[in-house]
C-alpha cells in the first residue's frame, strides 16, 4: 500500500520561505522523486508554514530512502537553510489507507 510522508516547515522570514520554495521547485522535490518518491508537492498553507508531500510506493520504499537517501539531502538542506536562519520542521509519516479518485 502508498506511503505518506510529510515535511511541515515552519518560517521566522517569509523571505526564507520563498528561498525555501524555489529550492524546493529547482532541486530538492526532484532529488527525492529520483530517490524513490512516486510524487511530491509543495503546499503554501495560509498559515505561512510550507509543506512538502510525498508518497513513496509502500513502507519499504519509504524505510530504503531514509536509509540510503535522506541523510545526503538533509545534508544538502541544512547547508543552505541551517536552524539559525528561523527555520524548523515537522516530519509525519503514515500508510495511505484511502484514495478516493473521481470516476
Amino acid at each position: 500500500m502508498a506511503f505518506s510522508y510529510t515535511v511541515t516547515a515552519t518560517f521566522s522570514d517569509p523571505r526564507v520561505a520563498r528561498e525555501w520554495i524555489e529550492w524546493m521547485r529547482t532541486e530538492h522535490l526532484a532529488d527525492v522523486i529520483a530517490a524513490s518518491a512516486l510524487s511530491g508537492d509543495v503546499i503554501a498553507l495560509d498559515d505561512g508554514r510550507v509543506e512538502a508531500r510525498y508518497e513513496f510506493a509502500d513502507r519499504a520504499a519509504y524505510e530504503r530512502y531514509l536509509a540510503d537517501h535522506a541523510p545526503r539531502l538533509r545534508a544538502r538542506g541544512l547547508e543552505l537553510f541551517a536552524p539559525e536562519r528561523g527555520i524548523t520542521y515537522e516530519r509525519r509519516a503514515g500508510l495511505i489507507e484511502l484514495r478516493r479518485t473521481p470516476p
